[in-house]
């Protein structure tokens, strides 16, 4: 029996990494995993345990366990409601590539991976990439919706993948962690990927003009070992984000300006909805909270499925 990361996934088969070498692994028999139903029961990132096929001609075997995993990043599987799709797992950070047009990025999306990430206890980022491609009434506008967030507390950057702005410090902020680069079709993940490591030439693909959305390149999920310690967990475009297996109670918890705001309002267990003396909505109203973000929030209580750009 040896242990090994899944580096890449592909549906039926997984390149399990292990002292060096990479094994295509399937998996033998159920794995049953606790209070998850979904689609994909091994995900990037997982450490396995699996036995070495002797009879293979090349390095092969079957998986036979998943250890526990330290957190994951999931999202409603767009044509099985009822069940998940594991991105990733063991994951120490998320960068998530946004970009103002060209494919668009809406708060709406953003707000609900922030939340899947908080609620995984999951370091996000924001990086702003395609910045040299902004007139000056663009960049006043990336300027505005990074300051929302960056007043909640999370870091933003402007970057871009082809001109290399930023991107040394893009690197540094990944030394010796695994990271996870997500965001739309067509944001530049593969080109931002190539850029911090231009030997990994990662396919990349032009955006489809007639409804400016990227055409998937990536199409399954894959994790890349570079120097430095970095690991970069690549991911395919997400076009719907659902959030998963969350009470109504619970998703206010997971925006940090609410969380901290709670403890005022006048009942313990408000839902920041159009109950009384609700210290959320109050802040609303007052500037403190930004009105896309409440609007996110609502749709997130009051909705059920994954919002789609």
């Amino acid at each position: 029996m040896k242990k090994g990361i899944v580096y890449r996934s592909t549906g039926s088969w997984y390149a399990v990494h292990s002292e060096g070498i990479f094994y295509d692994c399937r998996i033998k028999g159920k794995l049953r995993l606790k209070g998850i139903k979904s689609t994909n029961p091994v995900a990037v990132g997982d450490h396995v345990l699996f036995e070495v096929d002797r009879h293979a001609t090349a390095p092969e075997g079957n998986i036979t366990q998943i250890e526990e995993r330290k957190n994951y990043i999931v999202r409603k599987s767009v044509n099985l409601s009822k069940q998940t799709h594991i991105i990733a797992s063991n994951i120490d950070q998320v960068f998530l590539i946004i970009t103002l047009n060209n494919p668009p990025t809406f708060p709406a999306f953003v707000d609900r991976f922030l939340v899947t990430a908080e609620a995984y206890q999951i370091s996000a980022i924001l990086l702003f990439n395609k910045i040299d491609s902004y007139k000056d009434f663009e960049l006043k506008e990336v300027k505005e919706f990074q300051k929302i967030y960056q007043d909640i507390g999370y870091s933003t950057f402007n970057i871009s993948a082809t001109q290399g702005i930023e991107i040394e410090t893009v690197k540094s902020i990944m030394q010796d962690k695994v990271s996870m680069f997500s965001g739309h079709s067509g944001v530049g993940k593969s080109t931002l990927v190539n850029a911090i490591s231009p030997g990994l030439n990662i396919k990349t693909a032009a955006i489809s003009k007639q409804h400016q959305q990227g055409m998937h390149t990536t199409t399954f999920a894959e994790m890349f070992a570079l120097t430095k310690g970095i690991k970069i967990i690549d991911t395919p475009g997400i076009k719907g984000f659902g959030v998963v297996d969350m009470k109504p109670e619970e998703i206010g918890n997971y925006f940090p300006e609410f969380y901290k705001r709670k403890n005022k309002c006048k009942f313990h267990n408000c839902l920041h909805h159009n109950e009384p003396k609700c210290a959320i909505i109050e802040a609303v109203k007052a500037g403190k909270i930004s009105l896309s973000r409440y609007t996110s929030y609502l749709q997130m209580l009051e909705d059920d499925t994954p919002y789609r750009n």
